[in-house]
C-alpha cells in the first residue's frame, strides 16, 4: 500500500484531534485515580472512542482522495487502486 501524505492543513486538523483525545485519555486516568463513578468513566471512554473514530475517518478520507485524485480520469482508476481502498475500508469498519 502506498503511503499517504497530508497537506499542512490536514496534519493540523488530525494532530489537533489527537491532542484532544490524548487529553481525554489523561482525564480518564485521573477519573480512575479519583475513583469516579463507573458511569462517568464510561461516558468519557465513549467520547474518546468517538473522537478516535473521527480521526480515522479524516485519515481514510485523505487516503481515498489522494488515491483517486491522482488519477487524471476515471479510465486511470485501476482495479488495484479500488481493491486497496476497499481493503482499507473493510479493516476500518471491523
Amino acid at each position: 500500500m502506498n503511503n499517504s501524505y497530508f497537506s499542512q492543513l490536514e496534519k493540523i486538523k488530525i494532530l489537533s484531534r489527537l491532542k484532544r483525545v490524548e487529553g481525554q485519555i489523561r482525564g480518564i486516568q485521573g477519573m480512575i485515580i479519583e475513583e469516579r463513578p463507573c458511569s462517568d468513566i464510561m461516558v468519557q471512554i465513549s467520547a474518546a472512542k468517538s473522537a478516535l473514530t473521527q480521526v480515522s475517518k479524516l485519515i481514510l478520507e485523505n487516503h481515498v482522495n489522494s488515491r483517486f485524485n491522482s488519477s487524471t480520469s476515471s479510465d486511470d482508476i485501476s482495479q488495484v487502486m479500488i481493491t486497496e481502498v476497499m481493503e482499507l475500508i473493510l479493516k476500518f469498519i471491523r
